[in-house]
């Protein structure tokens, strides 16, 4: 966690995001890279790839500079090494190619989630990341004082393709010194006697070295209510699942209970792609 990304549109959720992404690159010796994209009308972006400068362009370009030096004189940047960069791109896509550019490690981004409509056909730019990322995305949904993770709650069927990206789960739970509280949730639909779901557990997690960790099996109507009930049982501070990163059809019949935990959960999700 060396390169932290940290998308802004300056609203407080980002800056929630920002002072845990400041606490994390504290403790790890890292560095921040702040981005701000600015989505302009079509015109305005056909005016830039033309090479002309509109008026309006600069003016968009000028705030957000002057937005972005407040956010640097934050208190909580102090002592840090901080970049900042202003794009002109949609967000999404703008993240993603930062990210790729830069070499990041991990995304730290803030969501007020979404739901309905909203949910189903637009979603949130917090959502796109996780379901496309190829690296950690850790959401913030509230202000927090400390971001200290002593709890870690995750999430999984634990089959073989989960092994790859649970490499770096265990990695973000020792390095915060957290004990990764490992959770198999049961379901009406996807039942498993408690030893089957013992044994798979324990096969699963003997090549990896965890300094704290337990295992757990807790039963529930569907997945996603089992994971935020098991979270509540044990006051966890933050939950990890892993993400298919499922497209088009796919996404819509079959959801992502990741992307679900971003819009629904109150506590900090961070989501690795399988």
């Amino acid at each position: 966690m060396k390169k932290i990304l940290v998308p802004t549109d300056f609203s407080d959720h980002a800056k929630y995001a920002l002072k845990v992404a400041a606490q994390i690159a504290r403790k790890n010796g890292g560095e921040i890279f702040l981005l701000h994209m600015l989505e302009l009308p079509h015109q305005a972006g056909d005016a830039i790839g033309s090479g002309h400068d509109l008026p309006e362009i600069m003016l968009f370009k000028n705030a957000a500079i002057n937005r972005l030096e407040d956010l640097m004189d934050d208190e909580c940047l102090d002592g840090l090494k901080v970049s900042e960069i202003i794009q002109f791109e949609l967000a999404f896509e703008g993240i993603m190619n930062i990210s790729k550019k830069n070499n990041v490690d991990l995304i730290v981004m803030g969501s007020h989630g979404a739901s309905g409509f909203k949910e189903m056909f637009i979603g949130s730019n917090a959502e796109k990341v996780v379901r496309n990322s190829d690296i950690p995305v850790l959401i913030i949904k509230k202000e927090a004082g400390d971001f200290d993770v002593t709890k870690f709650v995750f999430a999984s069927d634990f089959s073989d393709e989960i092994k790859k990206p649970f490499s770096k789960v265990v990695d973000f739970a020792n390095k915060f010194d957290a004990e990764l509280y490992l959770v198999m949730i049961n379901t009406p639909s996807s039942f498993k006697p408690t030893h089957v779901a013992q044994e798979i557990m324990k096969d699963f997690i003997a090549n990896f070295n965890i300094n704290k960790y337990s295992t757990h099996i807790y039963n529930d109507v569907n997945v996603e209510s089992g994971v935020l009930n098991f979270t509540n049982y044990v006051d966890a501070d933050l939950i990890g699942m892993s993400t298919h990163g499922r497209k088009g059809l796919a996404h819509f019949f079959n959801g992502s209970i990741s992307e679900d935990l971003v819009n629904h959960a109150a506590r900090p999700v961070v989501t690795f792609k399988i």
